[in-house]
């Protein structure tokens, strides 16, 4: 079996609501998910992000177990609410958690991949109106300013934005996920604002800073498939690859929004004026790589009362604990498709993972035997594309620990490490160790 690279980044990854808990310590002030969470009937079991895994008291130990998993990076977002408690306010305190986290996995010889937003929106924000508001833009932006300032010295790489299709269309149109709502003339701006924030940010970070520090920016993507080779299902097919994906990938790397969408939502929304002149060519700044979390493709049939016109299929594949398709020859598929299509960029596959149910034997061991295939399998399908010229550079495993799983609350567990939330121990599961020995041996 070939070796990966020696350049190729393996890393773990977490983000701040999942992980941190400490919400109303340092400073910090409430976040959209930490209302959310208190909603009845939105997260399960009424789960919140109060405690999660205690990162925020336990980062010092939380990054040994990085460094005897032996990755060269680690993955982190930076809770917004920590930085900016009030509009305009910044937070020293709020800074230096994350000025010392980092400090840390430097010592320990970690890079540092650093993500601006994965999602925590302060309260202050939505109150005035969140990304749905154009003035999220410059709220966003001196956000990012006073994070390069802080910090741009000590990170190896930025991302400006964790899955913008989620922050958007799961949270303003479909109501999955904070604020909750279902509005998709809403969820349309606020994709729109989070995307322009981007590359307002990828631009103050070069122009202003002239920093040489690599940016880009994170998509969830899924492959989509019909589940006939019928008209119908085509149309479907096309409709949810819209949605999920040309949405997003158009306005990034070809400056413009798919046609075939906007006539699609327009049915729900009469008026694209908040999409104003320029607006496109700076969400299509030229980034230094491009992030991607990949989980699973998408197998759909034509629904006609659906306002979008598609609807999940049945699947014969195995499936995670997530009920998502185990589905490592179509993430390859993708890959070959964005290269053809979209960029050139080198790929950072910034989350791959998988939720099961792990059960914690009497002896701190987890078996967790499918979530190890499913890791293989798809680092794999990294080296694979790698030796076909892909320019794969570096993958990361979601998640390092179990953790504060959005609206699933504490029911899924994505992380290689058990955590077990009434004591906070923390116990290596055998994917963990796996894939230690992956990276140690870098190949499979």
């Amino acid at each position: 079996m070939s070796q990966f690279k020696k350049e190729f980044i393996f890393g773990t990854a977490t983000s701040s609501y999942q992980i941190e808990g400490a919400y109303n310590e340092g400073e910090r002030s409430l976040s959209i998910w930490d209302t959310f969470a208190r909603t009845p009937g939105k997260v399960i079991n009424g789960d919140t992000g109060d405690v999660a895994c205690d990162h925020y008291h336990r980062y010092v130990d939380d990054v040994q177990l990085i460094k005897e998993l032996g990755v060269d990076s680690y993955r982190l977002s930076i809770a917004w609410p920590r930085i900016f408690p009030q509009e305009g306010v910044y937070n020293e305190e709020g800074m230096n958690f994350y000025k010392s986290l980092i400090s840390e996995l430097l010592k320990a010889g970690i890079k540092p991949m650093v993500t601006l937003y994965h999602w925590d929106l302060p309260m202050w924000a939505h109150e005035k109106g969140g990304w749905v508001s154009r003035d999220s833009v410059s709220w966003f932006i001196e956000f990012a300013e006073k994070c390069f300032e802080e910090l741009d010295e000590y990170v190896y790489s930025w991302i400006t934005h964790n899955e913008p299709w989620c922050a958007s269309f799961l949270s303003y149109i479909q109501g999955h996920h904070a604020p909750g709502h279902k509005n998709v003339e809403e969820g349309l701006k606020a994709a729109h604002h989070i995307l322009l924030s981007h590359g307002k940010a990828v631009k103050l970070l070069k122009e202003k800073f002239q920093s040489n520090t690599p940016v880009g920016i994170t998509l969830n993507l899924s492959p989509t498939y019909p589940a006939t080779d019928s008209f119908n299902d085509q149309v479907a097919s096309n409709n949810i690859d819209g949605y999920t994906n040309r949405w997003f990938l158009d306005p990034i790397f070809k400056g413009s929004y798919p046609l075939d969408m906007v006539n699609l939502f327009s049915n729900s929304v009469h008026d694209f004026s908040f999409i104003k002149t320029g607006d496109l060519e700076t969400i299509s700044v030229e980034c230094d790589f491009f992030g991607i979390n990949y989980y699973n493709r998408a197998l759909v049939e034509y629904d006609g009362t659906s306002n979008f016109l598609f609807t999940s299929a049945y699947s014969d594949y195995p499936k995670t604990g997530m009920g998502w398709d185990v589905s490592p020859k179509e993430f390859k598929e993708l890959i070959h498709r964005l290269r053809r299509e979209y960029t050139d960029l080198p790929i950072y596959i910034t989350e791959n993972g998988a939720a099961y149910d792990d059960v914690l034997e009497a002896d701190g061991s987890v078996h967790d035997k499918e979530r190890t295939d499913y890791v293989e399998k798809h680092i794999n399908a990294v080296r694979e594309l790698d030796e076909e010229g892909m320019n794969m550079a570096g993958y990361f495993l979601w998640s390092l620990f179990d953790n504060f799983e959005w609206a699933f609350g504490y029911e899924k567990r994505f992380g290689i490490i058990y955590v077990d939330f009434e004591t906070q121990q923390r116990y290596w599961k055998d994917s963990a160790k796996r894939y230690q020995q992956i990276v140690k041996q870098r190949s499979l």
